[in-house]
C-alpha cells in the first residue's frame, strides 16, 4: 500500500469514527500532496510524499516555536496534535546518537577534515538522512564533529 492509499484508507476511518482532528489533518496533508500533483501533472511516489509530509511537519514546527514565543497554549496544543498525527506516516526519525556515527562515518568517507569541507560532507550526508532526520540537527552535528 503506498503512502497516498494509506492517507485515504485513514482518512475513510476517521470519517467512521466521527474523528474530525485527525480527518481535518489528513486532509490538509492531502490537499497539499494532491496541489503538487497537479503543478506536477502526475502521482507522486512515496519518497515525493515523505517529502511534502516532512515539509508539513517543519511548518508545523515553526508555527510552535512562534505559539511558544507568544503564549498561546490553545495554538500550541493544536500545533503539538497536528504533528503527532503526520508523524505517524513518517519513517522513524533517527536519534541524535544515530546521527553522530552516520555523520563521523560520512566525514571519514570524504576525507574532511575542517569547516571548510562542510558542504562536501553535508552533500553526501543528506540523502542518507532524507526524511529520518532534521536537517538543523544534521547540520549541528557537522559543525561540532568537524571542529
Amino acid at each position: 500500500m503506498t503512502l497516498s492509499e494509506r492517507l485515504n484508507e485513514d482518512m475513510k476511518q476517521a470519517m467512521r469514527n466521527q474523528d474530525k482532528f485527525s480527518l481535518s489533518v489528513i486532509r490538509m496533508v492531502r490537499a497539499s500532496i494532491k496541489n503538487v500533483e497537479i503543478d506536477q501533472k502526475r502521482s507522486l511516489e512515496d519518497h515525493e510524499v515523505l517529502d511534502i509530509l516532512n515539509k508539513e511537519v517543519k511548518q508545523r514546527k515553526d508555527a510552535l516555536q512562534e505559539f511558544e514565543k507568544a503564549g498561546r497554549e490553545d495554538l500550541i496544543d493544536n500545533a503539538k496534535a497536528e504533528i503527532e498525527v503526520i508523524s505517524k506516516y513518517l519513517p522513524q526519525q533517527l536519534s541524535e546518537e544515530e546521527i553522530r556515527a552516520i555523520v563521523q562515518e560520512t566525514i571519514q568517507e570524504v576525507g574532511a577534515s575542517s569547516k571548510a569541507d562542510m558542504g562536501k560532507v553535508m552533500g553526501a550526508l543528506m540523502p542518507k538522512v532524507k526524511g529520518r532526520a532534521d536537517g538543523k540537527l544534521v547540520n549541528q552535528a557537522v559543525q561540532q564533529l568537524l571542529q
